[in-house]
């Protein structure tokens, strides 16, 4: 049951912005198909490139994969991820490759909160036998993208994309030495990438709203035999869902 409560409050929580954003902007689009509009920056297209900036919001979490020897282990009975939000800040650069295809490379700042909660089989230090641990990261993630437009109807257009991710997490601490209350991460990760977004033309910029799902698929845990909130997992993988506004020009 928790597990469904906590995917209900995922997805709403992405949701919301999604059709907020399409109230919003809703008749901007019908507009355009309502007689004749002037459209704003009729040139745009021919443009061999064009670049922007992104602000935006992600829901993190793990995926894990507990070790064989977690059933064998005496002393966690719970270990399972949580979702948590986080903030995204980044530039783009898009070139034009046909009428229908355009790549992007959109270079981002990350700030990620991912934690894991424990159900521990004897008390801890504050007397607590439920746990949560954090993982903060700030990670550089480096996507390459193909984007896929429809034509233009008027002052709106839509489109979808997919690509290939590089990730380095700037607070990794895998190689923390006191790590005894920790789960260490692996400073690199890559995964693939795949969203859709929207564009509306203003007569001086573009207001792009995305959302996209990142997932990592590499093994990013360094699994350390000795720490009681790590040794009970065998793989550790990133999963993510980023709701992003990009302002191009």
């Amino acid at each position: 049951m928790l597990h469904l409560l906590r995917k209900k409050a995922y997805i709403k929580f992405f949701l919301a912005p999604v059709l907020l954003t399409g109230l919003f902007l809703f008749p901007a689009g019908t507009h355009a198909q309502i007689g004749k509009v002037e459209l704003n920056m009729y040139d745009h297209d021919s443009k061999p490139y064009y670049f922007g900036i992104t602000i935006g919001v992600n829901l993190a979490r793990f995926q894990t994969s507990l070790h064989p020897r977690f059933l064998d282990h005496d002393s966690v009975y719970i270990a399972e991820p949580v979702n948590s939000g986080g903030l995204t800040l980044g530039l783009s650069a898009t070139g034009r490759i046909s009428d229908r295809f355009q790549v992007r490379f959109n270079p981002q700042l990350m700030f990620i909160e991912r934690n894991i909660f424990y159900k521990l089989k004897y008390p801890d230090f504050d007397g607590e036998t439920e746990v949560t641990k954090k993982i903060e990261s700030v990670i550089m993630s480096f996507p390459f993208q193909i984007k896929f437009q429809s034509d233009r109807i008027g002052n709106f257009r839509v489109y979808t994309m997919a690509g290939f991710k590089a990730d380095i997490d700037m607070a990794s601490n895998a190689r923390a030495k006191r790590a005894e209350e920790l789960v260490k991460i692996q400073k690199y990760d890559f995964g693939p990438e795949f969203g859709i977004g929207f564009n509306f033309f203003f007569p001086s910029f573009i207001f792009s709203p995305e959302i996209k799902i990142s997932n990592g698929i590499r093994n990013i845990h360094a699994r350390d035999e000795n720490l009681r909130f790590s040794n009970v997992f065998d793989k550790i993988q990133s999963r993510m869902i980023v709701f992003s506004i990009h302002l191009e020009g």
